[in-house]
């Protein structure tokens, strides 16, 4: 066996100082460079799930808005029908002139139902979409690494308006 190492060039001195040579490097690169990077790593799969997460929680809320929309429009549908079949009845027992003015009201009333509920339904997007804006800009600092600029804010804020309102 001894000669077979000699005839292959290996010398044990040299071995086992090259093995532990090897051994030190590894440990300080380990130590030093490894450690750190996977560290670093694991810090942004974090913030990159968390974004995920909040991404995730922005879409849940905005389903939940508009399924709220859509049933208080249900509901003003609901209340404007009940307002127009009380109209008509009264209307029958009452003069022309007073059934003209019973259904004027009630005309006046669903505009106005209508009107509220559009007003606090472009409310609520604005201000989600301020929301979201806000989060976006927010999350994109924390991913990039980098502080944005006041234009980077509002481009990004401008950018996911947009999409939103698309």
């Amino acid at each position: 066996m001894e000669h077979t190492l000699q005839t292959l060039g290996i010398q044990w001195p040299k071995l086992i100082a090259q093995v532990i040579n090897f051994a030190i490097v590894l440990f300080v690169l380990w130590r030093w460079a490894y450690k750190p990077v996977l560290s670093m790593l694991a810090v942004r799969r974090g913030l990159v799930e968390e974004s995920v997460t909040n991404a995730e929680k922005i879409k849940a809320d905005l389903a939940r808005t508009e399924e709220e929309r859509k049933k208080i429009l249900g509901d003003a549908g609901v209340q404007a029908s009940k307002i127009i079949e009380e109209t008509r009845k009264a209307a029958e027992a009452e003069l022309a002139k007073r059934s003209q003015e019973a259904l004027a009201t009630a005309n006046d009333i669903i505009a106005k139902a209508r009107q509220a509920n559009e007003a606090e339904l472009a409310r609520m997007k604005a201000e989600l979409r301020k929301e979201v804006g806000r989060l976006v800009v927010d999350t994109t600092a924390k991913v990039t690494g980098k502080i944005l600029t006041v234009e980077d804010h509002q481009r990004l804020a401008q950018e996911t308006t947009r999409q939103l309102a698309a």
